[in-house]
């Protein structure tokens, strides 16, 4: 093995995953199509116990396709897709690609601010958005390129009894639809399924762009990682490998609790869902815990991909004995370090194997993830995925570190982007020479080609002229038994340059002081890595995904001091 360049090892590690998948050479929108041809009676969605058959998906997405190409849309047009996990996510994902437009996914909880300039950077004149998001809509319209507003109600899919609860309990207080009163361009999504035209064939490439996925939004300005149709069903078959022993096509049962405007929910859950022809359990709010639960107790989910503090959840869920969890097999952790005891816990709790992996948006997620059968290294990423090396390089120069060294982790992959939407100097910066990806994440490899993540390059502190790295100290403060979640954050400081304040949310019932938990880290912490301060908290700011965001802690903290 070359000392400077992990090589695909998941031969050694990973008993049966090959070194090299074959690339689908279809488009994504194609994946329905075979399996609906190939399934046609099999589950896809199952939201709020209400099924709809792969038959009935396909159908759907070729009339909302029909529908956008009557209302204007053309190959290459971006369309906002702006709402939670439902089936009109999905309806409208493949419609959007089947009728040669790009797909732009959004946060739910934008406000006006940051829907608008996503909408305005990405160009896009079309937004299919659920009717409770219209006041954002409304509000930010005047700021974007929007032509066109297909608006669609969450309960369309839900089953009778709870469409009707929902009737009578929330919309008999705030109104069944929004007030459209002098409003032009708006269109009902369900009527515009009712479409019968014919869906005009587009000329659609694997090299076209599929998706734009925005990120890098919590440490600068958000960028549009423009994602082709090669690179997400490159990634569909590389990340479904690895769960070969897992889920055959047309068996599997897939939680869908990540969200899928997000790179790792939609590769995770929907991609490799609809390529593997399997059943994705939608779940619209990822932090609504019994739901999330009952769903998973009901409807068997075999593969159950999420982010560290949704497992930390399940763990200390007080009454999660009422659920039957064991028909979980396998679990990707990602977007945050998992810690050791969240998931040796998580296993006991479900008997499914839970391992880390890590990913970005600009290569549409997984890069790298622990092996669920083979040699496995707790506290690493793992190793390269199937047809994916990966390699240390010197941060400032981009030279090659050796094994053991701190530098920046870089990928070679059929999965990376194709660049950033209109910001080619941006994606100068990212790549390196035979095509290696700068990841912007610090990190290690060892000799047997395990990657292990030390911390983001900004998020790095400098205390008294020493490197230290937050996630190492977030690890040690997970390690006490009476710490549900934590984050430590570097504070300028005169004299130090930094001090390391760490935010605690004790677990229920807990108590604990500052000292006690300074002392702790004393005892399991080089001194100069010792947080200085603690903050006691009920909740950590998180993105909709889940993970924890220490720039908004860190801002916070020079608010204060500004005042």
């Amino acid at each position: 093995m070359d000392a400077t360049c992990s090589k695909p090892w998941v031969k050694f590690y990973e008993p049966g995953v090959p070194e090299t998948v074959e690339i689908p050479t279809s488009t994504l929108h194609q994946f329905l199509s075979t399996a609906a041809s190939k399934f046609p009676n099999n589950t896809a969605i199952i939201f709020f116990d209400a099924k709809m058959t792969y038959r009935e998906l396909d159908e759907a997405a070729t009339r909302f396709a029909a529908a956008l190409q009557k209302l204007g849309v053309k190959k290459g047009d971006r369309v906002m897709i702006y709402m939670p996990n439902t089936p009109q996510f999905v309806i409208a994902f493949y419609g959007i690609l089947r009728a040669g437009a790009i797909v732009v996914p959004t946060n739910p909880q934008y406000v006006p601010r940051e829907l608008a300039y996503q909408a305005t950077d990405s160009g896009a004149e079309t937004v299919v958005a659920l009717t409770m998001n219209w006041k954002t809509i409304k509000e930010a319209r005047s700021q974007t390129p929007f032509k066109r507003i297909i608006l669609c109600n969450i309960k369309e899919y839900f089953p009778p009894m709870l469409k009707f609860l929902f009737t009578v309990a929330k919309e008999k207080k705030e109104g069944h639809r929004p007030d459209l009163q002098g409003e032009s361009d708006i269109y009902d999504f369900q009527t515009l399924l009712k479409n019968e035209d014919t869906l005009s064939p587009v000329d659609v490439k694997q090299e076209d762009v599929a998706v734009l996925g925005y990120t890098g939004g919590t440490t600068g300005v958000s960028k549009g990682a423009m994602l082709s149709h090669r690179n997400l069903a490159a990634q569909a078959a590389i990340t479904l490998s690895w769960f070969i022993n897992s889920s055959k096509m047309g068996e599997g049962v897939y939680m869908g609790a990540l969200p899928l405007f997000h790179s790792f929910g939609l590769t995770c859950v929907l991609n490799i869902g609809v390529y593997n022809a399997a059943a994705m359990i939608l779940v619209p709010n990822p932090r609504d815990l019994p739901s999330v639960l009952k769903a998973a107790d009901k409807h068997r989910p075999t593969i159950f991909s999420g982010v560290p503090t949704m497992y930390s959840a399940i763990n200390n869920f007080p009454d999660l004995k009422k659920f039957d969890l064991t028909s979980i097999q396998a679990c990707c952790s990602g977007a945050a370090p998992l810690p050791e005891q969240v998931q040796t816990t998580f296993e006991k709790n479900t008997g499914g194997k839970l391992v880390e992996g890590f990913g970005l948006t600009e290569t549409c997620s997984p890069t790298h993830i622990n092996p669920l059968s083979g040699t496995r290294k707790i506290g690493t990423i793992g190793v390269p995925v199937s047809n994916t090396m990966s390699k240390i390089v010197d941060p400032e120069t981009g030279a090659d570190l050796p094994v053991g060294q701190i530098g920046e982790i870089a990928i070679q992959s059929p999965q990376i982007m194709l660049g950033y939407w209109k910001k080619p100097a941006e994606t100068a910066k990212v790549m390196l020479p035979g095509n290696f990806f700068l990841t912007g994440d610090l990190g290690t490899m060892d000799e047997e080609g395990f990657f292990k993540v030390v911390d983001r390059k900004k998020d790095m502190c400098i205390v008294g002229g020493f490197n230290v790295y937050p996630r190492e100290i977030e690890e040690v403060l997970y390690m006490n038994p009476k710490v549900l979640e934590a984050a430590a954050v570097g504070i300028p400081d005169v004299q130090r340059g930094e001090n390391i304040k760490a935010y605690i949310v004790l677990k229920p019932g807990e108590t604990a002081t500052s000292d006690e938990i300074i002392e702790y880290c004393r005892q399991n912490l080089t001194r100069y890595k010792v947080p200085r301060e603690v903050e006691f908290r009920d909740v950590l700011p998180k993105t909709l995904v889940g993970k924890i965001l220490r720039r908004t802690l860190r801002d916070e903290e020079l608010a204060k001091k500004a005042s």
